[in-house]
């Protein structure tokens, strides 16, 4: 059975999920690529980023940061993120040129499930991705990503707002943070207004590492 699950989510230890000011030159916001540090060296990571451009031999760190970058995307049948994380683009879209940060071969080989209040077509790129624009809401965009997943889970991406919303409406399964030893001060807060206690969820795991702590939380099933 599918699961809605949040993986490889960097934090601050302020609690931001990006920095402020998205822009075409800061994707993750000011300072935002600081929370990815753990992340960008990983073998996981340095294999992908050679995939999306092609191809060819790759290094990158092992251990425990990759071990949680790589079980980021185990079992993966669907991804929903938020219109933030697919590009810097706000309000109506102006044409159709912008189809993600990615280039033309994203790293998720899934259909991604992007929620956004103006419509557009669905756009197929390379490797399998396809991109689907819901203006339904969360429960409309879970319901299609189960449908796609056939049995797999989803992963849920960025933004913060987007994180809340599914956290807010109890529809997380689980989910894993890592949060990096870095402060942003100000940008995409991902605790706001948000109560995990009474929303039923616990740390179930904790691992530290050179560049980060990873938290792994689940329903608690009592609740």
């Amino acid at each position: 059975m599918s699961k809605l699950k949040i993986l490889c989510y960097s934090v601050s230890i302020d609690g931001f999920g990006a920095g402020p000011n998205q822009s075409m030159n800061s994707p993750m916001g000011i300072g935002g690529m600081s929370l990815h540090g753990w992340f960008l060296p990983t073998k996981t990571f340095q294999s992908m980023h050679s995939e999306m451009l092609g191809g060819g031999e790759t290094e990158g760190s092992t251990g425990v940061d990759d071990d949680f970058a790589a079980k980021g995307f185990e079992n993966i049948g669907a991804w929903i993120m938020g219109r933030n994380m697919f590009g810097p683009i706000r309000g109506s879209w102006e044409d159709h040129s912008w189809k993600g940060w990615w280039g033309d071969n994203p790293p998720y080989h899934t259909p991604v499930y992007i929620l956004t209040h103006h419509a557009r077509p669905s756009i197929e790129m390379e490797g399998g991705t396809t991109f689907h624009f819901i203006t339904d809401g969360i429960e409309t965009a879970l319901k299609l990503a189960k449908a796609s997943a056939k049995g797999k889970d989803i992963r849920l991406g960025g933004g913060a707002n987007t994180v809340r919303q599914y956290l807010s409406s109890r529809l997380v399964d689980e989910m894993h943070f890592a949060v990096s030893p870095t402060l942003l001060g100000a940008g995409e807060s991902i605790w706001r207004d948000i109560n995990l206690v009474e929303l039923g969820y616990e740390c179930v795991e904790y691992v530290p590492s050179e560049k980060a702590a990873h938290f792994v939380f689940k329903k608690n099933k009592k609740i």
